[in-house]
């Protein structure tokens, strides 16, 4: 009878256990994530660099023991930054990696195409590196934000050119719905002001064709540029501005890659200004910067940068979301944990979430590239 008993007890048990671990994604010691992005190409930086600020946090929460004794393992697929192959990428981390949830993903038009196979999945998206409202209204139930929008980065770049004397404002864009995301929230910004854009010109995303715009924009000879594209285009489009003798001002949103801008112009960069959405990652004030730097720099990511701390806050928000999704996670109770997490500290960075906002952050930041190369606030 005793051993009748202590059979049905340890049957329970393995039962149990296999039920907890049910759940794609998770076993007895492992939590598997996946991360879609671009890693070769135009736009690489971005990806590799996001990547980078996740693998530092995850390491050290690995180190530490994992989550409720799982450790964390990240999965990755290039979508090239093409969002005819975002799709792909994300069916095979979910279909073949088994991941339990994503997170880290890069960019509008891949995010677009990425966005209805996940929701078709129920997996939970944290942290896309992009700002677009298409991305956040209607309100989705399996992804969360941990960044500004990039209305609320345009409105803050308005604001800084008006309140110095700017009126003539002009757009240089990607030719796709990131580009457009930008270009409507500067129409906003403006609106709000009395005053309409001035001039536009566009580029296609991964290329750096920008005569056209070169050419329309630098006659109507603007106060200001807003710049709504990744780092090789709009390098290449501030040094023919220049080239042409443009005496305006450029302002990027963050998603321009801002070390890789910096370092793609050199000595041409110095004035060129770039909204944030994260804290300065040089900054020895603010805590979750100095656990930043301290973690990368054990993992030997020591160029710090504005992607790899965005890659950071997006991890910490995720294990955060594990922690109190509990020892049994399931992707429902994930979704419920981070609903529940309201005006949460990362460290000096918050993040709210509820059952009717998913929007995270809306800090926005001002740099300046100095003569250096160097950022400045």
């Amino acid at each position: 009878m005793k051993r009748s008993l202590a059979c049905f007890f340890a049957l329970a048990s393995v039962a149990a256990s296999l039920c907890a671990a049910a759940e794609n994604g998770v076993t007895a010691d492992k939590i598997v994530l996946g991360q879609a992005a671009v890693f070769s190409g135009p736009a690489a930086q971005l990806g590799i660099q996001m990547r980078n600020g996740i693998k530092a946090y995850f390491d050290y929460v690995n180190g530490k023991g994992g989550v409720h004794g799982r450790k964390l393992e990240l999965v990755t697929e290039d979508d090239h930054y093409e969002a005819a192959l975002a799709p792909a990428a994300t069916r095979k981390l979910i279909e073949e990696h088994k991941v339990f949830a994503l997170l880290g993903y890069v960019g509008t038009p891949t995010g677009v195409a990425h966005l209805p196979v996940v929701t078709q999945a129920k997996v939970p998206l944290v942290g896309m590196f992009t700002g677009a409202e298409v991305l956040r209204l209607p309100l989705n139930r399996y992804v969360f934000h941990v960044r500004a929008s990039y209305y609320d980065e345009t409105e803050k770049i308005v604001e800084q050119v008006v309140s110095t004397g700017g009126k003539n404002v002009s757009v240089f864009y990607q030719a796709d719905s990131y580009g457009e995301a930008g270009r409507k929230g500067t129409e906003i910004a403006l609106a709000k002001r009395g005053l309409k854009i001035h001039s536009s010109g566009t580029v296609e995303r991964n290329t750096v064709k920008v005569a056209e715009a070169v050419k329309a924009i630098n006659a109507s000879e603007p106060d200001a540029v807003v710049m709504v594209s990744a780092y090789t285009a709009c390098a290449e489009f501030i040094r023919e501005m220049k080239k042409a003798g443009s005496g305006a001002t450029f302002y990027n949103v963050s998603f321009v890659g801002s070390k890789a801008l910096a370092d793609a112009l050199g000595a041409e960069g110095s004035g060129v200004a770039i909204s944030q959405v994260v804290p300065f990652p040089w900054s020895s004030a603010v805590p979750v910067v100095r656990e930043y730097q301290e973690l990368a720099a054990k993992d030997g990511f020591t160029d710090f940068n504005f992607s790899a701390m965005e890659g950071f806050l997006t991890a910490k928000v995720m294990v955060e979301g594990l922690k109190r999704a509990g020892k049994n996670p399931t992707r429902e109770g994930l979704v419920d944990a981070l609903e529940r997490m309201n005006d949460v500290d990362v460290g000096g960075f918050y993040v709210s979430y509820s059952q009717k906002n998913h929007a995270g952050s809306k800090f926005v930041d001002l740099t300046i590239i100095g003569r250096n190369g160097k950022f400045l606030r």
